[in-house]
């Protein structure tokens, strides 16, 4: 026997970078450029900034379309970065040798970043979870944030 695919529930596609070596403040300076625009678009932002974080910032957003595309069949023109956030991470501490027998604090700090790309052509049946009458689903079309 055949059988069908399923059609998937979630319209959201994520992709996760952990410990990067970024500082929080300069990696927010990029994501709030890219937030709410489409993947094709941000390509070409993220390829023209001149900051070194958004390497890292691109190869996540590149994982996350790969992850769209190969685990649920999503199309790259239809996606959009629903959701894009920085949260700080773990802070490596070192010392630095200085004078006259003193050591100097130097954190390296890093970050967490996250990517949730939403295809744009999805549409599913949504119910409000605090709706207590009969349940009759509405077809609507899915609103992320932003």
């Amino acid at each position: 026997t055949i059988k069908k695919k399923k059609k998937p529930t979630n319209p959201e596609v994520y992709a996760l970078g952990q410990h990067l070596h970024i500082s929080t403040h300069k990696a927010r300076r990029i994501i709030d450029q890219i937030r709410g625009r489409s993947y094709a678009e941000t390509l070409m932002i993220l390829e023209l900034m001149p900051y070194e974080a958004c390497y890292p910032i691109l190869k996540l957003l590149y994982s996350a379309a790969a992850n769209a595309s190969h685990n649920r069949d999503f199309n790259e023109e239809n996606l959009v970065i629903s959701k894009a956030e920085v949260n700080g991470g773990t802070i490596a501490k070192k010392l630095r040798p200085r004078a006259r027998g003193r050591n100097f604090l130097i954190k390296k700090k890093t970050c967490h970043i996250t990517i949730v790309l939403r295809d744009r052509s999805f549409k599913y049946i949504y119910v409000l979870p605090w709706y207590a009458g009969p349940q009759i689903n509405y077809p609507v079309e899915y609103i992320g944030l932003r």
